[in-house]
């Protein structure tokens, strides 16, 4: 019997190596190469999905179906999504352990199953398992298949057999095929058993879900060729002990990128926000230095959230700046800003900045904010809770404006605002009844509003 060779594969890019190296130098990352044994594989029984034979097809002579998308039976979860869930299409969700994402996937596919025939396979429980937390949640049950193995030759066979139009499969990291004698979770592995699965959704037109782990930098594990493989990538935030979890989609092909799913967990699973803005605007009753409302917006729907400044004297030789929902290195340059243009100087000062709520703004309309709330921190004066700012701030210190401008105002407007401090673009000629917008071209005038409110 031939000695099964070892050698040393990157998990992040797949690079072969002959012996242990602490970088990769395919993708210069640190510590993801690791030991597998290389062994002939062992004759299968089912040698993967062949599929049909593919034919060429003019555009012009494709046939669309008007009903193409089935409804989730969540209005958030169909906004991620794009507006429902498309036929033939493979969807990865990753996130931290823990967070709902076999939660969401049950009361998913436990709803689809009323119309449509839906198989549920767990490589991680068992079905006993499954089943128990589908009747603690109250879901319906009698319509729903469940299939505990982790071969995906074996998985594919009976799905072929089946023919659900719903598939899910939880997880990929457990998956293994005969066609390599690598272990389960390894890349070629979850490679392999993806593209398999993928080709598999796509011949038939089955509607798949794939549950991915996750490293612990919060990005999803095994090769960045999965997230190619897939049309849709859908990833959970929040923190365990928040009872509110966020759907993001990093990637969409039927729909927006960046669109957001408020989620609220409880006893019942998860149930959906239908006003998240009133979720983030819990602020105290009394006005209070280094607070200030801001309107982000992420995908196609506004938000309203709370941004906190800290300014503190520093004890320490290299004052701290600390971060939390925005990039600490877009502090910085905002700080920068505004002493270069307005003389503040905060460099012997710890700031401390904290969106509420525990999203993660990526726009730069919370630039203007962000100086607002440090200014009011700074100088210990507390700004109206009637106010809302929004704008983007340039090294030169201009304002600039921001998409969706006149979006952003009108949901300022039915939740009570009465002041806005917006850039100039963005006022717009149709003005918003009860609410005073004062536009902004410089972070000069930004700060004499400040200093007249």
């Amino acid at each position: 019997m031939a000695k099964p060779k070892l050698t040393f594969c990157c998990q992040t890019c797949g690079t072969l190596y002959p012996k242990w190296t602490g970088q990769c130098n395919g993708c210069n990352e640190w510590n993801t190469i690791v030991e597998e044994v290389n062994q002939p594989a062992a004759p299968s029984r089912f040698q993967g999905y062949a599929g049909t034979e593919t034919v060429i097809t003019r555009m012009a002579d494709v046939t669309l179906n008007e009903d193409i998308r089935l409804s989730s039976g969540s209005q958030e979860l169909d906004r991620v999504l794009g507006g429902g869930i498309i036929m033939g299409s493979a969807i990865l969700i990753g996130g931290d352990p823990g967070i709902g994402k076999s939660t969401i996937l049950l009361q998913t596919v436990a709803h689809l199953s009323q119309e449509s025939k839906a198989l549920y396979v767990t490589g991680e429980e068992s079905p006993q398992q499954v089943t128990l937390r589908a009747r603690r949640l109250g879901l319906p049950e009698k319509h729903l298949w469940l299939l505990a193995d982790t071969h995906i030759d074996t998985i594919l066979h009976h799905v072929q057999k089946e023919k659900p139009r719903i598939l899910v499969i939880d997880s990929i990291q457990t998956m293994h095929t005969s066609l390599l004698s690598s272990a389960p979770g390894s890349v070629g592995q979850v490679r392999e058993s993806a593209m398999q699965l993928v080709s598999y959704a796509k011949q038939t037109g089955t509607a798949l879900f794939i549950v991915g782990h996750v490293t612990k930098e919060g990005s999803l594990a095994g090769p960045r060729v999965l997230e190619h493989m897939v049309d849709t990538v859908l990833y959970f935030e929040g923190e365990q002990d928040n009872r509110y979890r966020i759907i993001r989609a990093v990637k969409n092909r039927f729909g927006a990128v960046n669109e957001l799913g408020i989620f609220a967990m409880t006893e019942k699973g998860l149930r959906e926000v239908s006003h998240p803005s009133a979720i983030f605007l819990s602020r105290s009753a009394q006005e209070v230095p280094g607070s200030i409302i801001t309107a982000t917006k992420e995908g196609s729907r506004p938000l309203l959230v709370e941004v906190q400044a800290l300014v503190d004297q520093s004890h320490m030789a290299n004052p701290r700046r600390l971060s939390v929902g925005l990039e600490t290195q877009r502090l910085s340059m905002l700080l920068a800003v505004m002493h270069r243009h307005s003389g503040i100087a905060t460099h012997g000062l710890d700031v401390f900045l904290n969106v509420v709520g525990g999203l993660q703004i990526f726009e730069p309309a919370a630039d203007l904010p962000v100086i607002f709330a440090v200014l009011s921190s700074f100088r210990n004066r507390p700004l109206p809770q009637d106010l809302i700012a929004f704008g983007e701030l340039g090294l030169a210190g201009e304002i600039r404006p921001v998409p969706g401008g006149q979006e952003r105002l009108k949901e300022a407007a039915k939740h009570g605002f009465k002041t806005a401090i917006v850039p100039q673009a963005n006022v717009g000629k149709n003005k918003l009844e009860g609410m005073k917008v004062l536009p902004v071209q410089s972070l000069k005038e930004a700060i004499t509003y400040f200093e007249n409110l």
